[in-house]
């Protein structure tokens, strides 16, 4: 795999620290892995977004291998990736592109929300968790698949220990907010509540939890309230990603080369309804973190992956 480019995908943020944010981290994936090949783009708000992305990433590679760095797969990771690389395919029919599979909810994502919860019940002097909600609080999306999936993970982490109460909680676009959900808690009999926002980066909804809490710790005064931060550099996220290139390295991903949705039919079909032109959100030009180009963490040789 010394002829493949690795193409980061983030969502976007119109906080700057959050693109930010992913640029570092590719460049510390980098530091990782000195031999690969990583370049950075993002869906929207931003200033490499995915057609320029691809177009970089194909540059001097025989095989682009994009990795969604996106937790739940909605209309962005179903519609707009699949579209992007059919047309970074007809503009380079010499290059092979592959899509690795969104980060997902699964075992090591699961892993990093539990020790995230562990450390915020220390904040808490491990109170007991009786009386001790736990809430899950997700971006929100309009793909119920991608909802569910966070409720997957607030029925692992209620199986895995003993909390009477676990629940989830969304930002934007669906329900039920994080008010309804700490007023419920209140009304149950808890007496402390961990919240454990499921963001990978900062952001303007990570601004905006905090805000939130602190309006509800006025309101609620006889709770004591632990928030967590966003996932950030977590190790358990770069060992995910390491999983995600050596499964396409070894050829045991679950579908190689292809995302659920790419090539499929009902998505193109849907594409006239759904699918967005994220143009209009690219940001100025900005000078790039640690003196690197702007959607290029690093610059290396070949990858030897």
């Amino acid at each position: 795999m010394n002829d493949t480019a690795l193409l980061l995908v983030g969502h976007g943020s119109r906080k700057r620290e959050g693109n930010t944010e992913i640029l570092h981290f590719a460049a510390q994936w980098h530091e990782r892995h000195p031999g690969w090949r990583i370049e950075t783009c993002f869906i929207e708000h931003a200033e490499i977004l995915l057609d320029e992305g691809l177009e970089r990433a194909a540059h001097g590679a025989r095989r682009v291998l994009a990795i969604p760095f996106i937790l739940n797969a909605a209309g962005h990771v179903k519609m707009e990736l699949p579209a992007a690389l059919e047309r970074a395919r007809t503009r380079h029919p010499g290059v092979s592109f592959a899509c690795t599979r969104h980060l997902g909810m699964g075992r090591e994502i699961f892993a990093v929300l539990r020790s995230r919860l562990d450390r915020l019940l220390l904040q808490l002097d491990m109170p007991d968790p009786q009386t001790t909600g736990v809430i899950l609080l997700g971006r929100g999306s309009s793909d119920a698949g991608a909802n569910g999936e966070l409720a997957k993970m607030a029925r692992w982490i209620f199986e895995d220990g003993d909390h009477e109460l676990v629940d989830l909680a969304f930002t934007s676009v669906t329900w039920p907010r994080l008010e309804t959900v700490v007023q419920r808690h209140a009304r149950l009999g808890m007496t402390q509540i961990c919240i454990v926002p499921v963001y990978l980066f900062t952001g303007v909804l990570m601004a905006r939890i905090e805000r939130q809490v602190e309006r509800l710790q006025s309101q609620y005064p006889q709770l004591a309230f632990a928030l967590g931060g966003h996932f950030g550099f977590d190790p358990g996220i770069f060992a995910l990603l390491d999983v995600r290139v050596a499964d396409f390295a070894a050829g045991t991903a679950d579908a190689p080369g292809l995302l659920e949705c790419d090539g499929c039919k009902y998505r193109l079909a849907a594409e006239a309804e759904h699918l967005h032109d994220h143009s209009h959100t690219q940001a100025a030009h900005s000078p790039p973190p640690h003196g690197h180009h702007h959607g290029h963490p690093q610059q290396s040789a070949a990858p030897a992956l």
